[in-house]
């Protein structure tokens, strides 16, 4: 397994957000987690991370644990995990190439690497024609795409993913679930991703977990 997670607990205000969570994440899994609006899914994503500290508990990435018991053991940057946030976080007034190479630069990867892994991304996600223009020239599917490919740029691991495709209309929800799933089959990678969404859920995963305040209620494969 990659991801390991014993008796997960985190707390606001007094108030349990993830009650004694226990869960387990295989190599090349894609894993939705399901559940409304303030059910914790969030939350699990950013201990997953290393954003959010858990209270009790602990996490567990390739066998070595990063997070236990009010304590990040290994920081965010050195887990080799990206995370792709609702609002995709672009940087404005950076170019889509600009976008892409930031992460590879703060990791001190020399220039000749940076460019063949931004190329070998950029065909792969069919942005190549795009790379000199800026986030506010596309479309949400492009941004989407750009989203995706800076946390691929950076070989991560494990993906997490925190409803990227929510403020995107059906039709494009759709056309992007396919483009997702067939960057899934091109790099393997182990996929954790968020959503409210049950027909979303059912397209994407090999393994849905059903969350409700902070709890795993149900654990299903799709058919």
């Amino acid at each position: 397994m990659v991801i390991e997670i014993e008796h997960l607990h985190k707390f606001y205000n007094g108030k349990s957000v993830i009650r004694d969570l226990s869960l387990n994440i295989d190599k090349s899994e894609r894993l939705v987690i399901l559940g409304p609006s303030g059910c914790g899914k969030t939350t699990l994503l950013r201990m997953i991370a290393g954003l959010v500290v858990p209270d009790r508990g602990y996490i567990k990435i390739d066998g070595n644990v990063v997070s236990k018991d009010s304590k990040i053991i290994v920081e965010p940057e050195n887990r080799e995990v990206g995370m792709i946030f609702q609002d995709l976080a672009l940087w404005p007034h950076m170019t889509v190439y600009k976008n892409l190479e930031f992460g590879l630069k703060a990791k001190g990867i020399i220039r000749e690497e940076r460019e063949s892994r931004i190329d070998e991304v950029i065909e792969k996600i069919r942005m190549r024609e795009f790379k000199n223009a800026y986030p506010a020239e596309l479309s949400g599917g492009q941004q989407q795409r750009i989203a995706i490919a800076r946390s691929l740029v950076l070989k991560p691991k494990i993906l997490l993913m925190d409803e990227p495709l929510a403020h995107l209309d059906p039709e494009l929800r759709l056309v992007l679930q396919k483009e997702f799933l067939k960057l899934h089959e091109d790099f393997g990678i182990t996929v954790c991703y968020v959503t409210h969404n049950r027909d979303e859920a059912y397209n994407l995963a090999t393994r849905i977990i059903f969350i409700e305040h902070g709890e795993i209620l149900k654990v299903t494969k799709p058919i």
